[in-house]
């Protein structure tokens, strides 16, 4: 067993090459191997968001606060609220942040596949993301 005490592991800021915005990671847990799961939470100001991506194994966002937006490639944009769980397949495009007024936190979810868990893309510009 291990357990991970809230406030033992130190807040990074979103990388700009990652993120448009202002973002905080908090890394929630990283499963050693052999497993390959791990989690952080995600929190956007308004009008943050992630750049476009994907997940070699998919990924699971649980929203815990605000109000988001979510998108995957050729669908609408999609609002999220605490409570949502939102799944992303294997290699789907996709992006997520917050919405232009609200912050919005998510538990962001996924598994790597040898030794990667997302593959960055270009950022999502202004005209795609003010829907």
């Amino acid at each position: 067993m291990d357990i991970r005490r809230v406030g033992s592991q130190p807040s990074a800021k979103g990388p700009a090459d990652w993120f448009t915005g202002s973002v905080r990671i908090d890394a929630l847990f990283q499963a050693p191997d052999p497993a390959l799961v791990q989690g952080a939470s995600v929190t956007f100001e308004p009008g943050a968001r992630t750049a476009w991506h994907t997940h070699p194994l998919g990924q699971t966002l649980i929203v815990t606060v605000g109000c988001g937006w979510a998108q995957r490639e050729g669908g609408p944009v999609e609002e999220i609220k605490p409570g949502d769980v939102v799944w992303f397949a294997p290699g789907e495009k996709h992006w997520h942040g917050a919405t232009a007024t609200t912050g919005m936190t998510h538990i962001a979810i996924q598994e790597r596949l040898d030794g990667k868990v997302v593959d960055w893309m270009e950022h999502v510009s202004d005209e795609q993301y003010c829907r």
